[in-house]
């Protein structure tokens, strides 16, 4: 962090907020600044909301963009991972329903040769997050200093961590400050909290999975692939390398939709098993990590190389050594009181299944959380048996509730079944992988 903030200042916050507030510029002296004090807590939180709006509304240009985000990587410690040897290259995710991908792509691309330091967040609302599935392992720990990380990445190749004090602190307080005023849906501000976290951990390239449909941020192809361009945008201007992938959210990923259940399915997934959807989207993004890596010369050899790691056994073996070295015991993984089935009203075709309403029903069971300080239960959660395209009868399980023994507990099923829409014929069913972009 800079000694700007602490210095007479050049600016003032009312001068910024104003000009941009009229659709004005701001250089990158005044951006810096802004983001310093308002970390140092020279700047209240009133007036960083106040700009927050402004920039809400009335965005960022190319230069103002990466200024910020320059601002918020240097904000705190930007990891130096140079003395590991190979390459570095990590995955981010927009946030969806059943997306436990980064638990068993961190492994598997890792026994492929390239080392994966992965910052990651919690989940919000509908949306599920890796650390939540990650500290369903009982005794498994996420906040790993910047020296255990680094050792970590050494030993195992791997590491899967929460955002450390050291790390991008401006994100951190902004983001918070942006959940309270509903400033989420920028997409300035989301490229630029994701890619200061990315940077500051010390990876040389990026590969985005960004998410698309009722159960992701961006609800629309376009808005979608805003964010992607704007974020490999900022990536170029950093010299990082970053691929973006449009994927659909329209249904939950995979069929666990919870925290020990994805965990479960992320290792079957290792074992050779679990959802071809899951596997197929793990596949796709490990090869554009391979290929960034430079291990693969292009995404079909990317992909057979992860397959192998799947078929050797290397990814499991990768994923338990990661977990014992972040203190996690997989022989105690947390189970419900009871699992109850939510049948299906008629017979027909599963023609469409609302992602944030399942993600919504799961939260309701307490899978999830409304605020960032509630607490989950990670035992509790769907697992589907029917997805889009498939022939359901009536009194058929549309899906599974693993629940816990207390009051109210059977009220989200309702909403879960009121999520499936079943009709007389079978759907067209559209692509997993909507785009690629670089």
């Amino acid at each position: 962090m800079t000694d700007r903030a602490h210095a007479p200042p050049e600016f003032t916050p009312y001068e910024l907020i104003h000009r941009k507030r009229d659709g004005g510029r701001l250089s990158p002296a005044e951006i810096e600044w802004f983001i310093s004090a308002y970390t140092a807590g020279e700047i209240p939180d009133y007036q960083a909301a106040a700009l927050l709006m402004a920039v809400f509304f009335r965005g960022l240009d190319e230069e103002e963009l990466a200024a910020w985000t320059r601002a918020m990587l240097e904000s705190g410690a930007v990891l130096d991972l140079s003395a590991i040897p190979g390459p570095k290259v990590d995955k981010h995710s927009t946030g969806g329903v059943g997306d436990k991908v980064s638990l068993a792509l961190g492994p598997l691309v890792a026994a492929c040769g390239v080392t994966v330091p992965m910052i990651a967040g919690r989940g919000l609302g509908h949306t599920g997050g890796t650390l939540d599935k990650l500290e369903a392992i009982p005794g498994l720990r996420v906040d790993l200093g910047v020296e255990a990380f680094r050792r970590q990445l050494v030993e195992c190749g791997v590491a899967i961590i929460g955002q450390t004090r050291e790390i991008a602190p401006a994100d951190r307080k902004l983001y918070a400050l942006r959940d309270a005023t509903a400033t989420v849906e920028s997409i300035p501000l989301i490229a630029s909290s994701i890619l200061s976290k990315k940077l500051a951990e010390g990876c040389e390239a990026l590969v985005l999975d960004v998410k698309v449909g009722k159960g992701a941020f961006m609800k629309n192809v376009e808005d979608a692939r805003r964010l992607a361009h704007t974020m490999i945008g900022i990536g170029r201007s950093m010299g990082r390398p970053v691929t973006a992938l449009l994927t659909d959210m329209n249904q939950p990923l995979g069929r666990a939709v919870g925290n020990a259940v994805e965990t479960r399915e992320a290792m079957e997934l290792l074992r050779g098993e679990g959802p071809a959807d899951l596997r197929a989207l793990t596949v796709e993004l490990g090869a554009e990590m391979l290929v960034l890596g430079g291990v693969a010369h292009g995404v079909e050899e990317g992909r057979a190389r992860i397959e192998a790691a799947i078929a050797s056994g290397h990814g499991m073996e990768r994923f338990e050594r990661m977990v014992r070295a972040q203190g996690g015991d997989l022989s105690r993984l947390p189970e419900a009181d009871r699992v109850v089935p939510v049948l299906a009203p008629r017979d027909g075709f599963v023609q469409a299944i609302d992602a944030q309403e399942v993600g919504l029903a799961a939260m309701a069971l307490g899978a999830g959380r409304r605020r960032k300080e509630d607490s989950i239960d990670p035992a509790v959660g769907f697992v589907l048996a029917k997805k889009v395209g498939d022939p359901v009868e009536r009194g058929e399980p549309l899906g599974f509730a693993h629940l816990r023994d207390r009051p109210g507990s059977e009220g989200p099923l309702h909403r879960f079944c009121r999520a499936f829409t079943i009709g007389d014929e079978a759907p067209a069913i559209g692509p997993l992988i909507l785009e690629r972009i670089t």
